[in-house]
């Protein structure tokens, strides 16, 4: 239908510290202060569209889009099917039906995505990338993702 197009946002958590180097488990590892600047930058780029903010309940992910949620006055919503290893067809199927979304993952789900989209042939700008900090905005049409773009990590 014309006018029923908007777009949904896929983001990889931002710089984290070293996963190598942290001692606790790895659900808690926090972002950096570089990983905290970005996920402030991402705030000020996504709020003027966002409707929803979904996390991984990942401590990065969380602290990845709570400067987002605060700023557009929504909590962080957390989800254990944006987790690490996850199944992607939730997330996808997300990103599909509820426009303004705002999905924050991991780097192998976001790959997943990312690549399953491509290999069913929908336009894809940026090539495979997925940076941290990273985000995908995908065009959303009729319930389907139409396309996406690639927004590097902010700055």
């Amino acid at each position: 239908m014309p006018g029923d197009e908007a777009t949904s946002y896929l983001v990889r958590h931002a710089k984290a510290g070293s996963r190598e180097r942290w001692t606790r488990p790895d659900r808690e590892r926090p972002l950096t202060e570089p990983g905290r600047i970005q996920a402030a930058a991402l705030a000020r780029v996504l709020a003027p569209t966002t409707r929803s903010v979904v996390s991984s309940p990942y401590v990065r992910c969380v602290e990845t889009v709570a400067p987002l949620a605060d700023a557009v006055g929504l909590r962080v919503e957390e989800d254990d099917r944006l987790g690490e290893g996850a199944d992607p067809s939730w997330a996808m199927g997300r990103l599909a039906s509820a426009p303004g979304s705002v999905l924050c993952t991991h780097g192998d789900v976001m790959a997943s995505i990312v690549t399953s989209l491509a290999d069913a042939r929908v336009p894809m700008t940026g090539g495979m990338q997925w940076a941290k900090g990273a985000t995908w905005a995908f065009s959303v049409a009729g319930g389907r993702i139409a396309g996406g773009r690639y927004l590097p990590p902010p700055d």
